[in-house]
């Protein structure tokens, strides 16, 4: 079974900066899609970002275009997400989750991810 641990995760001040890492241990993430999802403080989990198996597709939700950027890197078997000028809105609990077997598109609903981390605190100070 797929196990992701999130890590990167911690306090910044706005407009700065973090890289999240999303690796995977037991087996490879190579054939998966991979998403990040945020949850802040008495909302719902939603996603922000979402990559498929080659990287030829990624979606962002209008909140964090242009400022976050999805990768992968098969080679260590991790995905990235780097959030460029955060805002305290962007306070959250980030997950990682891979799902979506060689999907040609980047799969945009919780459903089709079937293995998750356990998220890594994300909090931006004004």
């Amino acid at each position: 079974q797929v196990q992701l641990v999130e890590s990167g995760g911690g306090l910044v001040q706005a407009g700065g900066s973090l890289r999240l890492s999303c690796a995977a241990s037991e087996y490879t993430i190579r054939n998966y899609g991979v998403a990040w999802f945020r949850q802040a403080p008495g909302k719902d989990r939603n996603i922000i970002a979402a990559i498929n198996w080659t990287g030829s597709s990624t979606f962002y939700v209008d909140s964090v275009k242009g400022r976050f950027t999805i990768s992968r890197d098969d080679s260590k078997n991790t995905v990235y997400l780097q959030m460029n000028s955060l805002n305290t809105e962007d306070t959250a609990v980030y997950y990682c989750a891979a799902g979506g077997w060689r999907t040609n598109l980047a799969q945009l609903s919780m459903a089709s991810y079937d293995y998750w981390g356990r998220g890594t605190q994300v909090t931006v100070s004004s």
